[in-house]
């Protein structure tokens, strides 16, 4: 079972890595022709990359929107950042002092992923026009993140493992080692949807949390007026054939 469970988070490790570097290239290369920042838009680059921070940090445009869906937004992807950082004690020896901090924080943050999670499918269950939109994949990365969250839950509160165990299973895979993965249902199913859940990202909706900073609509600074938009593809186009005028400008 050790094994098994070593070559598929190898396995998931690798297209998690791979599958998303080649996404993230695909949207770098991607060009953008035309001047689509929604407005109200900043009109420096200053002002883009603090645009940019509000929606990373604070989802300012959901805010905007709808409100208690941020609410939801905020609770699942905040309390999934401190429980993320708290599993850093499984790859880390020692393990890093602000890590240690924030593992009491850690657990309660489940609970706040939770809350957000079932009101997110909720959202899509209750709401007519959502539900209209949606399709099985939304579902079902919804119904993954709650098994995650879930099966890990219950291992803290109702079915104690050797984290130690686990610890140690990961430390050796970082250095290409195999060491005893505790054979406990609990920790199985667990580990075992987090390596599904790393197999389908690259190819899931997911990529919204890379995609998000190549969209257009959000980068691009709003000085259609004071400067003409060319793309890089564009510059390298030939020059028009002899007699047909180049355009004048403004028109």
């Amino acid at each position: 079972m050790s094994t098994l469970y070593a070559v598929l988070f190898y396995v998931a490790t690798v297209v998690l890595i791979v599958g998303t570097g080649m996404k993230v290239a695909r949207y770098a290369r991607t060009p953008a022709p035309l001047k689509i920042p929604v407005s109200p838009a900043p009109r420096t680059k200053r002002g883009v990359w603090f645009r940019m921070f509000r929606e990373v940090a604070f989802f300012q445009s959901l805010f905007k929107s709808n409100k208690w869906i941020w609410v939801f937004a905020v609770l699942f992807h905040f309390g999934m950042l401190l429980v993320l950082l708290r599993h850093l004690r499984y790859f880390t020896q020692p393990v890093w002092w602000w890590v240690d901090l924030i593992q009491p924080i850690g657990v309660y943050a489940s609970f706040a992923m939770l809350a957000g999670l079932g009101g997110l499918l909720l959202r899509r269950i209750v709401v007519p026009r959502i539900r209209y939109i949606s399709n099985p994949s939304d579902y079902l990365m919804l119904v993954l993140f709650l098994g995650i969250v879930i099966s890990g839950m219950s291992m803290k509160f109702l079915m104690p493992v050797d984290i130690l165990a686990v610890k140690q299973f990961f430390l050796g895979l970082m250095r290409f080692q195999i060491n005893e993965l505790p054979a406990q249902p609990g920790v199985l199913i667990h580990l075992g949807l987090v390596a599904i859940l790393m197999i389908i990202f690259p190819i899931s909706k997911l990529l919204h949390a890379p995609g998000v900073f190549f969209a257009p609509s959000r980068t691009q600074v709003d000085n259609a007026r004071e400067f003409r938009h060319l793309s890089a593809w564009a510059s390298q186009l030939p020059p028009l054939p002899e007699g047909i005028p180049e355009p004048e400008e403004g028109k």
